[in-house]
């Protein structure tokens, strides 16, 4: 059996010595940038892996954040993952993914699965069903491992977050149809009253008040945040005596449904205006392309890295002095909302 790499071989390739190695192993600030690139080139050429457990009890570290969230089938959650990965990764630590699938029950079972699992941290997006019961998150902290909530926060969880604008979300995705000539905008979202959604239906709200338009009821849909949720609903839109001549979607999947209910009725956007939200895959590839609202995924990711690093330096306990982290929204102009104005 081959004999396993340690940082003493490490050390002795470099003519350095063994605290050295462990100190650029374990990122630690005092040690040069060149030093710990020498360090991870021989570690990779010698085919050193640490020794997670040896480590752990060591340091009290297992150098593994739980990340929990609603879903990695939805694209925007994806590349929020993949960003935050690829950064953390520079600093030794790995992550360990439980997905609720919107479900209460599952993201509280996820909590107790990740602490159970000796996390250093966990950073987590809520459910739609996380309404009002939050209890589950105040075991984190009482373990004394940091806590950051991204995209879907929550107003009573006293920790660091990281979001986008989303009042102004609703906004932009509102003004920008009025721009395109569309009055009579109607607003298909989920019935959960989950902060994000709440925020850029009040955007939705402020924009049309600004162009003096009152909002009508009938407008205002709230239902399912999927497909179907966004064909159902235009399809109810769409009896209206005086149907809508755009409709934002709670989401882009939204906005889907919204599109394959206006086809079955031979209609083609931008003929009936359409946006949704988070930019995802598909959302530029289907016909007509989608216009939506960019959540800045990469971005988010990256910044709830960078946020956890902060924090675990410092100390779990200085999160209260944290500000919130609130990236811009970004407004993707595409086919389905391509109406020519009147000059």
């Amino acid at each position: 059996m081959a004999k396993k790499t340690t940082i003493y071989d490490i050390a002795k390739e470099l003519n350095i010595t063994v605290s050295t190695v462990s100190r650029a192993l374990n990122n630690i600030s005092t040690i040069s940038e060149s030093t710990r690139e020498a360090v991870l080139d021989m570690a990779k050429k010698l085919n050193y892996r640490p020794n997670k457990v040896a480590s752990s009890l060591t340091s009290g570290k297992t150098y593994i954040i739980g990340v929990l969230l609603p879903s990695a089938q939805i694209q925007f959650f994806a590349s929020v993952i993949h960003a935050l990965e690829k950064y953390l990764k520079s600093f030794g630590y790995s992550i360990l993914l439980y997905q609720t699938n919107e479900s209460l029950e599952s993201e509280k079972n996820g909590i107790s699965t990740l602490l159970e699992a000796q996390v250093d941290g966990i950073i987590a997006s809520l459910s739609l069903e996380t309404e009002q019961d939050i209890s589950h998150f105040e075991k984190v902290k009482e373990e004394g491992k940091p806590l950051i909530i991204f995209d879907r926060t929550h107003d009573d969880l006293q920790s660091p977050t990281v979001k986008i604008n989303d009042e102004q979300a609703g906004y932009l995705a509102t003004k920008h149809l009025l721009d395109k000539g569309y009055q009579r905008i109607a607003y298909i979202t989920t019935k959960h009253k989950i902060k994000i959604f709440r925020e850029r239906f009040e955007g939705y709200q402020r924009a049309l008040q600004e162009a003096g338009i009152a909002l009508k009821p009938s407008y205002a849909l709230f239902g399912e945040l999927n497909v179907e949720g966004g064909y159902e609903g235009a399809k109810q839109l769409l009896k209206l005596k005086d149907a809508p001549d755009a409709i934002i979607g709670g989401d882009d999947y939204v906005a889907l449904g919204i599109i394959k209910a206006l086809h079955e009725k031979g209609i083609t956007p931008p003929a009936v205006g359409v946006i949704g939200f988070a930019n995802q895959n598909f959302s530029e590839h289907i016909i007509p392309s989608l216009s939506t609202i960019d959540q800045q995924a990469l971005q988010m990711g990256k910044e709830c890295a960078k946020l956890f690093l902060k924090i675990i330096e410092r100390s779990p306990s200085a999160d209260k002095e944290i500000d919130p982290i609130i990236l811009d929204p970004l407004l993707l102009a595409r086919e389905s909302t391509n109406r020519k104005t009147r000059s």
